[in-house]
């Protein structure tokens, strides 16, 4: 067998999905296997696996055992020549496997390779290409001066930024994300150190790789998009404690006494450091805007106290400007701020609702003052308009001069561009119109040369263009009509545009996009886990036994008001003293069909579409019944459909 893939999963279903999807594509014409390793997910990723992937070889761990020892599971039962680890939330070319086994075998001396990896904007992530984190290596990369000197040979050696992107290189360490390793340097080398749960493993596999005669390539040949999804985000202070642990395992491993100590001593200077810039950013961000604010609106109420001064002959004592105006500032902008006005997206309306309550906070005030320090009324309204007027224009300012969008008017929904065939365009968009998400537009680009320009608004080679002239902020790849090489193109091509990609896998209920998964809100998840989770589980199983405690109780009651007694009887005891049926459940005409997408649940006495009685009713409205019964589960759901279906 020519090559393993081996990936750990916990708890991203939606994105492994995506994965497996295109590494199927990859292993086309190849002797491959594919290994799943589930560490314990609660998410469905296992029902998905059996009910999608039936060829792939899954190890369902019960407990979370780390990513290491989940990996080397795989890597014992595997047989290929080549072994890739893979992480679950990344999208590889239908060419990556075929191009790196190419690439190893011109290579004897090559003992594992890495890809180029792009994020899901299409920028390029830098760990593609790693140097050996030495002690000063490791220093520059935890103070952030390798942030700061990303190309420099001096400070860059973590990322290597100084080696050109476009080129094949030596480098010391692989991406966790992808790493194609020969079988014969593994055998020779051992397996992954299970004393690195997470983070480390990579970059000890690597040295131990290297040190044992074997090169290491980067290539950038073919591309894989990584969404860069960990347990831990990179800012945390709980990421640089793991980080520096895992540094500390390396250390004590592989360098001497004295140099470990030197490189622990390092890393802890470098915490401080990090730390102490990282506490300094967030109060600036904090800080920043705020601060804005207070400027603008005194240098504002300056004006208008001399102009106004002016026009009536009233002159005011410095004590209204130097004192009352600063607690006015304060008022206004600490309403605002409970208000959350500075939050992220800022909305308008929040800003305006603490502006008036600070308004009326300090008119409220101004009245049991005494009459020496009761200034003007008029200056104080005028100046809330001042700082309404301010800080609405400074919003929209700052919205259009830098990319990311920070300002959410929620009566402007996302303006969309779907790209695929007609079919699968169409699907998508009912997907769309499911979500939650307010859409304002909606156009079609075809994957070929448009030859329905009724339907199709261009053709994929053209989307920067339409882009612009349509003011288009988010495009969606149906991937059974694009290649994943032409979805890495188009990103690389659209990404000055501050665009938002997502990629819709084939015959899925949900979108997946975003820039990392740890932020699930950016996909649209018609989603369909919500039935499927535990808690709702519990929660449906202790209505079912309840009501059917009530209905066992009730039976003289109802018995003379509704239709078949005896069937809601014998219903009654069997879902009490049987786990096989449940009050609600799917429509039975479609639920044999719809095994494939929706999660499976018992078999119900009534169902979504129960309550219309006997009218025939289209296939498609039953489909999307079914589908938003399982999106959102609510006991309260449960009693609705049993009521209106009863009476």
């Amino acid at each position: 067998m020519k090559l393993s893939v081996v990936i750990v999963n916990y708890n991203v279903e939606y994105f492994l999905d995506q994965c497996l999807s295109a590494v199927e594509g990859a292993c086309k014409d190849i002797d491959a296997e594919v290994f799943v390793v589930d560490n314990a997910s609660s998410d469905g990723s296992l029902s998905m696996l059996k009910r999608k992937y039936p060829l792939v070889k899954v190890i369902a761990n019960k407990d979370n055992v780390g990513f290491s020892s989940a990996n080397n599971q795989a890597i014992r039962e595997s047989k290929g020549q080549y072994v890739l680890l893979l992480n679950p939330d990344t999208v590889v070319e239908e060419d990556t496997f075929k191009h790196c086994i190419e690439f190893m075998d011109a290579r004897p001396d090559a003992g594992a390779c890495g890809v180029k990896l792009i994020d899901g904007k299409g920028n390029f992530l830098p760990e593609s290409k790693r140097g050996l984190p030495t002690p000063w290596v490791s220093f520059y990369k935890i103070s952030g001066l390798s942030k700061i000197f990303p190309r420099s040979k001096v400070f860059g050696r973590y990322h290597l930024g100084f080696l050109n992107n476009e080129s094949v290189h030596e480098i010391d360490v692989l991406s966790g994300a992808f790493m194609f390793m020969r079988r014969d340097a593994l055998d020779k080398i051992g397996l992954l150190d299970e004393a690195f749960f997470m983070y480390g493993e990579d970059i000890d596999l690597s040295y131990r790789i290297t040190k044992a005669g074997y090169k290491i390539y980067y290539t950038p040949g073919t591309r894989t998009i990584h969404y860069r999804g960990e347990s831990t985000k990179k800012g945390s202070a709980n990421y640089v404690y793991v980080f520096y642990n895992a540094m500390a395992i390396f250390a004590n491993k592989h360098f001497s006494a004295q140099y470990a100590r030197a490189f622990n001593w390092m890393i802890s200077l470098a915490i401080v450091i990090r730390a102490l810039i990282s506490l300094a950013s967030r109060l600036a961000k904090r800080v920043v805007l705020p601060l804005f604010d207070a400027i603008i609106i005194l240098g504002g109420m300056h004006l208008l106290k001399n102009y106004w001064a002016g026009m009536s002959g009233i002159y005011y004592p410095y004590a209204f400007m130097w004192i009352a105006v600063p607690l006015y500032i304060a008022a206004w902008l600490g309403c605002v701020y409970i208000s959350g006005g500075y939050d992220r997206p800022i909305r308008l309306y929040k800003i305006a609702r603490g502006l008036i309550l600070g308004t009326v906070f300090i008119l409220v005030v101004y009245a049991l003052l005494d009459e020496a320090y009761r200034f003007s009324r008029f200056l104080t309204i005028i100046g809330a308009f001042w700082a309404a007027i301010s800080m609405f224009f400074s919003r929209i300012v700052i919205n259009l001069l830098i990319k990311r969008k920070v300002l959410d008017d929620e009566q402007e929904g996302r303006r969309i561009f779907i790209a695929g065939s007609k079919a699968e365009v169409n699907r998508v968009a009912v997907l769309l119109n499911q979500s939650p998400v307010k859409i304002s537009f909606i156009g079609n680009i075809s994957a070929e040369a448009v030859s329905d320009e009724d339907f199709f608004t261009g053709a994929i080679k053209d989307i920067a263009p339409l882009c612009e002239v349509l003011s288009i902020n988010e495009v969606i790849f149906c991937a059974n009509d694009l290649s994943a090489a032409q979805i890495m193109d188009t990103m690389i091509v659209c990404n000055n545009l501050g665009l938002e990609f997502k990629i819709a896998p084939p015959e899925s209920l949900y979108i997946i996009g975003s820039n990392t998964i740890d932020e699930p809100g950016e996909m649209y998840i018609i989603g369909l886990n919500s039935i499927e989770k535990s808690a709702n589980k519990r929660k449906k199983r202790i209505f079912d036994m309840t009501f059917s405690v009530f209905m066992l109780i009730a039976f003289p009651f109802y018995a003379l008001l509704v239709k078949n007694p005896l069937f809601l009887l014998q219903s009654s005891i069997t879902i009490l003293f049987s786990k096989s049926k449940s009050w609600v459940g799917y429509t039975h005409e479609l639920s044999q069909k719809q095994d494939g997408h929706l999660p499976k649940i018992k078999k119900g006495v009534f169902h979504p579409i129960s309550p219309f009685g006997n009218k025939v009713l289209e296939a498609k409205t039953i489909m999307q019944a079914n589908m938003l019964y399982a999106k959102d589960y609510k006991v309260s759901n449960d009693i609705e459909i049993i009521l209106k279906s009863l009476f």
